[in-house]
């Protein structure tokens, strides 16, 4: 088994002598001491460590300013501050900065043995699990995307079948399935793999501008247009054009793209010659192209002709065993990204995340982690740090049996509202306004919230 490395830094002597002839009763550890916290703060860039134990107080750089410039080298170092001066807020602030813990002076040689070695035993089962994420990522990884599901088996073998073929695809799912990661899956399995992938928004750029982004336009062509400019089209030839949101391209865009991906040619607008254009086109949509052709928003032939080889997204609520996965994932990205450790999950939190529906699919799902650790206060997350409109509707066991705790609390807590509010309106005598503000929320809220239980004020009046 490997050492375990100790770098202990304090400005007294006395405590660095204490502090090493103690821990040198734990096997397997290699200890090393600083005397300040610039000399520790160098050693920490140049070496890894696997757990920093520091005083708060030092003259010049002072344990905190270690902490960040320790973290900042390796974001999932265990840190133990050291302290004199205990009280509330200290204990509040080491934790709030992402220390694993923190101990007062005096000490006792037994209380220290103990905290390190719980430490180094939190930290060799942190990197053990980082370990594992990464093996299991990397046996359920296809480029950028992550699954376990049969149903994302199917779209990485979609992917790879149609990738080196010229086809042209369309790709259907709802917000937040990662429909432009498969379009760039496909773009880098290609043989265009090494020119330009160039993506576009067609529901984010205004109609009477989205022509000349697509196509270019000369000098002249209208007001403003004061020198030549490449369409998108023209700019990917030789590589792949996404066009995401395809369902959104107003009618006439919609005449004029069908005949250049017919001919492979474009005419910039103000233009009068025929550019031709080797691109291959990967289109996507939210929307049910088929009923949008049979309701005449979509034409027919446009739709056929993107339409050479599909790929279907699942929403990520029929794919709940990819959940731990992408979960697993997020907390470590994210983690690394705001410099400090993976926090430690408690089951229940996984529980609460696969029985939630995520209307916005894995978009969601990676903004709900961020936002969960970027507002935990300790190094691991309980289902209090989850966001509450994700606890209220998650289900338990699959929605089926008996009922669990968040189930049965989603259906006492809209039971009190329904009942609150039935009250305070009795009490009104219907007077909505009298009411908004005896339950002190807007008026907006108390309307939205009475249309959800079906309560009309007007009932009560009188």
């Amino acid at each position: 088994m490997a050492r375990a490395r100790i770098l202990i830094v304090d400005d007294e002597p006395g405590m660095l002598e204490v502090c090493r002839d103690t821990l040198q009763r734990l096997p397997e550890v290699a200890i090393e001491t600083a005397a300040d916290g610039r000399t520790a703060a160098a050693r920490c860039q140049r070496e890894t460590w696997d757990l920093l134990i520091t005083d708060v107080r030092m003259p010049g750089m002072d344990g905190v300013v270690l902490f960040h410039t320790a973290r900042l080298a390796d974001p999932t170092l265990a840190v133990l501050m050291m302290t004199a001066f205990p009280s509330v807020d200290t204990a509040v602030q080491a934790m709030k900065l992402g220390a694993a813990d923190y101990i007062t002076k005096p000490f006792l040689p037994e209380d220290l043995l103990a905290t390190v070695t719980r430490l180094l035993e939190t930290h060799r089962l942190s990197a053990e699990n980082r370990l594992l994420t990464r093996r299991v990522e990397q046996s359920h990884r296809f480029g950028e995307m992550l699954g376990i599901s049969p149903a994302m088996h199917t779209v990485f073998d979609l992917i790879t079948r149609v990738a080196p073929t010229n086809a042209d695809v369309l790709i259907i799912g709802q917000t937040g399935t990662g429909k432009e990661l498969v379009a760039r899956s496909v773009h880098q399995r290609s043989p265009r793999a090494a020119r330009r992938f160039v993506p576009v928004d067609c529901g984010a750029i205004p109609e009477d501008l989205l022509e000349s982004e697509l196509f270019g336009h000369e000098r002249g062509a209208f007001t403003g247009a004061h020198s030549r400019s490449l369409g998108l089209l023209e700019f990917a030839d030789g590589g792949t054009f996404f066009l995401d949101e395809v369902g959104e391209l107003p009618p006439r865009l919609q005449v004029k793209l069908l005949r250049a991906l017919q001919e492979r040619s474009i005419r910039r607008v103000g233009g009068k010659d025929q550019i031709p254009v080797d691109v291959r086109v990967i289109a996507a949509t939210s929307r049910d192209l088929a009923r949008e052709v049979e309701a005449q928003r979509f034409r027919s032939d446009l739709y056929y002709r993107i339409h050479v080889a599909r790929i279907d997204l699942p929403p990520l609520c029929q794919r709940p065993e990819d959940i731990p996965v992408l979960v697993a994932h997020f907390v470590e990205r994210c983690a690394a990204e705001m410099g400090k450790a993976p926090p430690r999950l408690q089951a229940q939190v996984l529980e609460v995340l696969a029985g939630y529906p995520w209307p916005g699919n894995v978009r969601e799902l990676q903004n709900v982690i961020k936002r969960t650790l970027a507002l935990a206060p300790g190094p691991e997350i309980s289902v209090d740090d989850l966001p509450d409109e994700v606890v209220n509707q998650a289900t338990t066991a699959g929605g089926q049996g008996t009922p669990g705790f968040f189930d049965r609390r989603a259906r006492h807590l809209e039971q009190f509202e329904k009942d609150y509010f039935i009250r305070l309106l009795q009490d009104c005598q219907g007077d909505a306004s009298q009411a908004a503000a005896q339950a002190r929320i807007p008026r907006g809220t108390l309307y939205r919230l009475l249309k959800k239980h079906g309560i009309n004020p007007a009932e009560f009046r009188g």
